[in-house]
């Protein structure tokens, strides 16, 4: 495996990214869990529908410390989506800048993005804070910093801003391209303390909006600190049971769709924008022309008040009139 794509498969290392330290030394489980799972019927489906195709699942998560459990429930997932055959690939957020309308070209933000264009399907995980998803300053541009003054240092800042940022770097549209139509989409939480679903509930609304096929099922995982090994596994739980489900589902899913996406895809507000463009347009092209159309009604209003005006002028009122008729 060449460097590039191992720096995707972080999930597939011993010690993983994230383990704690014993005497120096990351811990490691013997055994992984995910190897033993019967996985038969999803892998014989996925094979009987994709044939050889294996499914290009991309994983995000939304946190930047080091003992993320964000990081390593997307690890968890990701190991689970190897065994029943994916290509997964693991994004890390590091070095990502705040979402603005600059700095597209950033390499980061250019991997990202070709990433979710070689995506089949993807997985997001979150951390819940503060009773929803991190990042919920992830519009605001330069005063972001000062707002924040009572966190502790702009690593903080980093961290409640990684997961909505990742997000909002992937467009809906890029001309003719949309990086997200079509993919689908599972998602999993977790928690610092009780069970939540205000996390998932939200990432469901982003995936639609994304015009993502967002699956039913869906992973929340309470007492996030208590859920895992010092070498960053998941204890067993019906929560981890839960997240074999989802991972499943999200297989099952993409196999039914993934052989219809152009169908599916196939909208009729875009077959009559190339019919009347030629192509399909950026965001920033049809701002250009609704400014345009707008331009050229005000214009309109303009010139037909003007002219109303000047008819108005040059005709006589009804009092000039009688006047004319008296004389």
């Amino acid at each position: 495996m060449n460097e590039k794509l191992s720096a995707y498969t972080p999930y597939l290392l011993s010690p993983i990214p994230g383990a704690e330290l014993k005497n120096g030394t990351p811990a490691v489980d013997e055994l992984d869990w995910t190897r033993k799972l019967d996985l038969g019927t999803t892998i014989e489906f996925a094979k009987a529908v994709l044939g050889d195709h294996k499914l290009n699942v991309l994983v995000l998560y939304g946190s930047l410390r080091e003992r993320s459990y964000s990081r390593l429930m997307a690890y968890e997932a990701a190991r689970i989506l190897h065994h029943m055959g994916c290509e997964v690939r693991v994004f890390d957020p590091t070095g990502l800048p705040v979402k603005d309308d600059v700095q597209h070209d950033h390499p980061k933000v250019e991997e990202l993005r070709q990433l979710s264009l070689w995506s089949d399907a993807q997985f997001w995980s979150s951390p819940e804070q503060h009773g929803n998803i991190t990042a919920v300053m992830k519009n605001q541009s330069a005063s972001t910093y000062p707002a924040c003054a009572n966190l502790a240092t702009p690593q903080d800042v980093d961290i409640r801003l990684m997961w909505l940022v990742t997000v909002d770097w992937i467009p809906l549209s890029t001309g003719s391209v949309r990086p997200t139509q079509g993919r689908t989409l599972a998602f999993a939480q977790v928690n610092g303390g009780s069970q939540s679903f205000n996390t998932v509930n939200t990432l469901r609304i982003l995936g639609r909006w994304m015009r993502m096929f967002v699956i039913p099922n869906q992973s929340s995982l309470p007492l996030a600190w208590k859920s895992f090994t010092p070498a960053g596994r998941l204890i067993p739980s019906s929560n981890r049971d839960r997240l074999v489900d989802v991972c499943e589902e999200l297989v099952k899913t993409s196999a039914v769709l993934l052989p219809h996406l152009d169908l599916l895809n196939d909208r009729f507000s875009e077959r009559e924008e190339k019919k009347i463009k030629g192509r399909l347009l950026t965001q920033a092209e049809k701002e250009k022309d609704n400014g345009e159309a707008a331009k050229k009604a005000i214009e309109s209003l303009v010139a037909a008040a003007a002219a109303g005006h000047e008819a108005n002028e040059a005709t006589p009122s009804p009092l000039e009139h009688l006047r004319n008729h008296l004389a």
